[in-house]
Parts: structure tokens; sequence; C-alpha cells
């Protein structure tokens, strides 16, 4: 009879557990990458920055965690912070992602930032650039190099 119990209370556990997980589930289904773009480099900087619109189209918020691409050493996650009257960037360890909204990473805002690149970056060139969720895991997207100084996608 112990060994039922302690069967029962066990399956009801695992079955609770399976149930909450997959209510905060995420996957890269719920998530769309819009418009990532980053400017070409100018002469030979070793620096680049990449951005771009998410969509989290889910009723659960999530997390951007990390990024990595082969064009450069290292990708961080960066935003600008107004300090004493000075715009400064600084490393983040994630960027919010809340439920049912679109988030921007753009020049002067938060934006993945790319250090060491391999080689200057061309405009009309593309590279991949993997994106990594706390829930939805994950997304591999390209990303168009624009002119140097561009505003992006949508420019007159």
């Amino acid at each position: 009879m112990l060994k039922f119990i302690t069967t029962a209370i066990f399956s009801s556990f695992l079955f609770l557990t399976a149930l909450t997980a997959s209510a905060e589930s995420l996957d890269a289904s719920d998530l769309q990458i819009l418009d990532p773009w980053a400017r070409g480099s100018a002469g030979r900087t070793e620096t680049a920055a990449a951005f771009l619109r998410i969509r989290n189209i889910s009723d659960h918020a999530d997390r951007l965690v990390a990024a990595r691409t082969g064009i450069a050493e290292a990708a961080e996650l960066h935003t600008h912070l107004h300090e004493d009257g000075v715009m400064r960037m600084r490393q983040v360890e994630y960027i919010d992602l809340p439920a049912d909204e679109t988030i921007e990473l753009a020049p002067g805002g938060d934006h993945v930032m790319l250090f060491q690149l391999k080689t200057p970056l061309q405009e009309g060139q593309s590279f991949p650039l993997s994106l990594t969720f706390e829930k939805a895991g994950t997304l591999e997207v390209e990303v168009k190099v624009y002119p140097v100084g561009s505003a992006g996608p949508g420019e007159d």
C-alpha cells in the first residue's frame, strides 16, 4: 500500500511539474525577429553593433540573454545610459521581452555589440547572428549590412 501511495504522489508531482512548465514555456515560434541590420564599418574599426526588433506573440515574457556570431570574437548585449549628462554604453545581462509586445534594439538604445571583428563589415553583405532567449531557446538570423551612418531599414 505504501508503494502505491508513493507512486501516486510521485506521478502527481511529475504531472503538475509538466503542466506548470508547459504553461510558462515559449518556443522559437512565439518570437519573430524583424529587420536585423548593422552599419558598414568605417575604416578598419574592430567593433560594430547589430540592431533588430523582436516581437513576442505569446502570453509569456522572455529575455534575450546572449548573442554570438562567427564574424566577431565576442558579442555582448548592451544598452545606453545617461549618467551625469553623458551618454554611456554598458553591457547588460539580459534584455526583457514582455508578453505580447515588440521591443526594438536600435542606435542609442539596446543593441548587440560585436567586438574584434574578423573583417570589416561591408555594405550589402550579411552575416549570421544567434540570439539566445531564456525560455524560447536560440534563434538564428541573417543580419543585413547597410551603409556607414545608415539609419537602417526604411531609411529615406
